[in-house]
């Protein structure tokens, strides 16, 4: 049988998801507000930063995957009108209800799909961008997913990819001490769960740098590939137009 990281464990690949998806039931109720706590309120700007790259106008097709508590599919929506679409989907049930009535309380509904981005349920060439933040390295197999990302893209249509990467060496030793040191801890008082918190400071290890994720979007079938590094790299924006 194959293989796979789980942080820093070595899991059966069938059983990834799973585990996954035990994390993100724990951390659900608290995630927003973790979220701003462990990144000191960075989030919203990184997402705002993605937001304006993805320049989404009325009438556009948009997909979130991995939406999770909804921040960019309400942000999407706001851009593309009455006229255009935004699709709200994870593979996470308790992540997806929880961000579905956000945006029901905030107003809103949206189509809300819960999905695993490796077998999309969606037409090919249909939108014209996809977004995955803070969710592509959580999946099994992220070349599987980015291909999937690419064929319900548009011909021309934009991936963003918005995800923790490697900081600037500098800061290397800081990072390492706040992630293992700090976050778990963060996580057992607000959460009441430090190994869910654990798991996030592994997985980030376990990513692909940025340069590795570049060319993995490109072997996906993404013509043309960019990254933009945020926050010293804490996180990254990467940037794929479909050929």
């Amino acid at each position: 049988m194959s293989t796979t990281h789980f942080g820093f464990q070595s899991v059966d690949e069938t059983e990834k998801a799973r585990h996954v998806r035990s994390v993100f039931d724990s951390v659900a109720p608290k995630y927003d507000l973790m979220n701003d706590l462990m990144s000191a309120g960075l989030h919203r700007v990184w997402k705002a930063y993605t937001v304006a790259v993805a320049n989404l106008q009325i009438g556009d097709k948009a997909l979130d995957i991995a939406g999770g508590t909804g921040d960019l599919a309400l942000a999407f929506s706001k851009k593309v009108g009455k006229t255009g679409q935004v699709v709200h989907t994870d593979i996470n049930e308790a992540m997806l209800s929880t961000g579905r009535n956000r945006l029901l309380d905030l107003g809103k509904v949206l189509p809300t799909v819960v999905c695993d981005a490796e077998k999309l349920p969606f037409p090919s060439d249909y939108f014209d961008v996809v977004s995955v933040a803070f969710g592509l390295r959580n999946m099994t197999h992220k070349d599987i997913a980015l291909a999937e990302m690419n064929r319900v893209l548009k011909p021309g249509g934009k991936l963003l990819v918005l995800e923790f990467s490697k900081v600037a060496p500098p800061l290397e030793k800081m990072y390492d001490w706040y992630s293992f040191k700090v976050l778990p801890k963060l996580g057992q008082w607000v959460a009441g769960d430090d190994a869910s918190y654990r798991y996030l400071a592994e997985s980030i290890r376990m990513h692909p740098s940025q340069e590795a994720l570049k060319a993995m979007m490109i072997k996906g079938g993404f013509g043309h590939v960019d990254y933009h590094n945020l926050t010293a790299g804490v996180a990254a924006l990467h940037v794929g137009i479909k050929c």
